[in-house]
């Protein structure tokens, strides 16, 4: 596997993830999916064989689509910890569990949501590729 253009796919999805989610939420999904497309559209094959197939561009897709999950899911958490203090120092303890348990939530879903859709965009990139 080429980790250095899984690692471009996956930083795609992280920066076009956050600055979209920002600018228009509902666009977020463009992310993990030009995350995914990019990573199996660029990988040229692996070492035993020279052709990609829709199976290796998911797995592609899907990997980048997982780190880059993650690394949102990882900003996510320090952003709602900077939110749980200033929370904790307005002394509003009661709300504290409330963001976390929203931190969670929102972890769990964009995680799962960044591995599908870099799996579809990697399938797409193969595809496209041929």
């Amino acid at each position: 596997m080429d980790w250095k253009i899984i690692g471009f796919g996956a930083l795609i999805n992280i920066i076009l993830t956050s600055l979209i989610s920002l600018l228009f939420f509902p666009l977020f999904l463009l992310g993990p999916l030009i995350g995914g497309f990019l990573s199996s559209y660029l990988t040229e094959g692996f070492e035993n064989y020279d052709k990609m197939d829709e199976k290796d561009g998911a797995v592609v897709g899907a990997i980048s689509g997982l780190i880059g999950g993650l690394v949102i899911a990882f900003l996510y958490i320090i952003f709602g910890a900077i939110n749980a203090v200033l929370v904790l120092i307005s002394a509003k303890l009661g709300i504290i569990a409330g963001s976390i348990i929203t931190s969670l939530i929102i972890i769990n879903i964009s995680t799962t949501t960044s591995l599908v859709l870099g799996l579809i965009g990697g399938v797409i990139g193969v595809i496209i590729k041929k």
